[in-house]
């Protein structure tokens, strides 16, 4: 016996918060991976936490989105069932975090970027309209201060190490760039959010993103790509191949062993 798929609806405000959710929750199961992997043992700690900082993120927003399903008319979801009982198109991270984990400068290169505009989001969502958002932000802005902090001591310390390090730092700018500009691509989901102000559009955050990033990578003597035609489309439901591996590994029990519990 396997737990059926649960249907998501369409609403552009649930749709808003999951994608925040979804992509907390997807780049916390990479992170995960790295648990008895990392280089160092300070550094297996640092990434187990930050993980289990973005499960606890996942965990408020996603059960602010089965909540809000419910005031909207839809049936009343628990992050439970959200996080492991959708089917993969129901899922709306960002690319970026279901990419493969990589090298370890691909995971701090990912961890500057999506820590950056998360921190960047968590301070536009204080002022949310939906007090329950604004509250998850407050939180959650502290942890990503810190995890923007930890990302960017690694990048520089990669990039101003050795001929290797520096080389493996700038291969992972080169993997990763393609997918940051979905980050700030601009749809309906986000015009109904900044209307509603549950929060901003995603766009809006490109420019301080940029003015935060683009002097780590500079001092770090890395560069970006020259931008693509290319557009990733993860926070729209359409995922790379990567995607259903994840949550055939993230989902296995709880579909294995429907409401199961501890």
């Amino acid at each position: 016996m396997t737990a059926a798929s649960i249907e998501i609806a369409r609403d552009p405000s649930v749709q808003y918060l999951l994608r925040v959710g979804d992509t907390c929750l997807i780049q916390a199961q990479r992170l995960a991976e790295w648990c008895g992997h990392a280089p160092v043992l300070e550094e297996d700690i640092a990434l187990a936490n930050i993980a289990l900082d973005l499960v606890g993120q996942a965990r408020a927003v996603l059960a602010r989105a089965g909540r809000l399903e419910g005031e909207r008319g839809g049936v009343v979801h628990d992050e439970d069932q959200l996080a492991f009982l959708r089917d993969e198109r129901d899922y709306l991270n960002l690319t970026l975090a279901e990419l493969p984990r990589g090298d370890f400068a691909v995971t701090v290169l990912r961890n500057l970027a999506l820590s950056t505009f998360f921190k960047l989001l968590w301070q536009r969502l204080e002022a949310s309209s939906d007090g329950d958002v604004a509250g998850i932000a407050a939180k959650a802005l502290k942890e990503a201060r810190y995890h923007q902090r930890h990302a960017a001591d690694w990048v520089l310390r990669l990039g101003g190490g050795t001929e290797e390090s520096h080389r493996r730092l700038q291969a992972a700018v080169d993997a990763l760039w393609p997918y940051i500009a979905e980050m700030f691509d601009a749809d309906a989901v986000d015009d109904a959010a900044a209307e509603s102000g549950l929060g901003p559009r995603w766009a809006e955050l490109e420019a301080a993103w940029h003015a935060e990033i683009d002097p780590v990578l500079a001092e770090a003597g890395v560069g970006a790509p020259a931008p693509r035609a290319f557009r990733s489309t993860g926070k729209r439901g359409v995922h790379s191949e990567h995607m259903g591996y994840i949550l055939a590994e993230m989902q296995h029990l709880q579909r294995s062993h429907p409401g199961g519990v501890w």
